[in-house]
């Protein structure tokens, strides 16, 4: 095992690490404390981050195994390219989607510095299966126990052994599913034998590749012929490993900012209706335009019950408190 430890320039307005690695894009970060210092460890290129924020910088330290070792400039294009930290200036995005919707420039207050994640498309797809009716914790565990299974061994830190996450062949394999619905996946196990095994018969990793060169919702289209994979999912993929930064993953959350913010009309229904869904996606799409998806991500994460502060809280029982004088 080798370590290799650097510093990025980046602002914190730029780029802020808890309201990105921890807004449900991916599951394999852990906030830690070292020292009184709050950091980030989390997984991905096959290679464990330990990551610190400053004002200014981020502090990098990165573990790999032996193998095909990257040196610091290497490593330093990774992670930018994992953060988009080249593709725009996210100050003058957030000013643009701030001026057009003031719902967004009252929660780029606090959440400022929102990034999407350029992740691999495997781990991002097979994620966001596991996160099908399920909470971030359990997900976490899911991610991880693929990883542990199927995946190559990194290192071990402070006793905690790192795994990178399997390739997709390896979880084609007609045992998969077995082992799965043993380890706890239930109905999953299915989901993610079948769809690892439909993406190898169409070519692997050299097809889901192919899908960033394709229009949006072509490659949507492709994404939902995949067993376990609905239009929420397909859009999640689209936007967060695939590059198409105009896709907008639609829930029931995302449904009811919709319904109370923005479109009031919205029929009142227990299930969303593909109409729903596209109207809901093509309004934000009018809205913010190409980085859409980007945009919604950070009305997302503002609105998300864990983010609050106790301050939002107290406010918001004094508002209803007010309306309902």
């Amino acid at each position: 095992m080798s370590k290799q430890v650097f510093k990025l320039c980046c602002k914190a307005t730029e780029l802020q690490l808890k309201g990105t690695l921890n807004g449900g894009q991916s599951f394999r970060w852990q906030k830690q404390t070292n020292n009184g210092a709050e950091e980030w460890i989390g997984v991905f290129k096959n290679m464990v981050w330990i990551l610190q924020q400053s004002e200014e910088f981020l502090t990098c330290q990165v573990h790999q195994n032996n193998e095909n070792e990257l040196n610091v400039d290497q490593l330093e294009t990774l992670l930018r390219n994992y953060f988009h930290l080249d593709l725009i200036n996210l100050e003058e995005y957030y000013e643009k989607w701030s001026s057009s919707d003031p719902y967004f420039r009252q929660a780029a207050k606090e959440f400022y510095g929102i990034r999407i994640l350029q992740q691999d498309p495997v781990e991002n797809l097979f994620s966001f299966i596991c996160s099908q009716n399920n909470h971030i914790t359990r997900i976490s565990s899911m991610v991880e126990k693929l990883a542990t299974f199927y995946g190559s061994r990194i290192c071990e830190l402070n006793g905690i052994v790192y795994y990178g996450f399997p390739k997709v062949e390896d979880l084609a394999d007609a045992k998969v599913e077995e082992n799965l619905r043993k380890n706890g996946f239930g109905y999953r196990a299915k989901y993610i034998a079948k769809a690892a095994q439909e993406i190898v018969k169409e070519g692997g990793d050299a097809w889901l590749e192919k899908l960033k060169c394709m229009d949006y919702l072509d490659a949507k289209k492709c994404l939902v012929g995949l067993t376990g994979i609905g239009p929420k999912v397909a859009d999640c993929i689209c936007l967060m490993s695939l590059g198409h930064l105009q896709a907008i993953p639609v829930d029931t959350h995302m449904y009811q900012i919709a319904s109370r913010l923005y479109l009031p009309n919205l029929p009142k229904q227990k299930s969303i209706t593909d109409k729903i869904y596209t109207d809901i996606g093509n309004h934000f799409r009018k809205l913010y335009g190409p980085l859409a998806g980007w945009a919604h991500t950070i009305l997302f994460c503002a609105d998300l019950k864990q983010f609050k502060t106790v301050e939002n809280v107290k406010e918001e029982k004094l508002t209803n408190k007010r309306k309902k004088k």
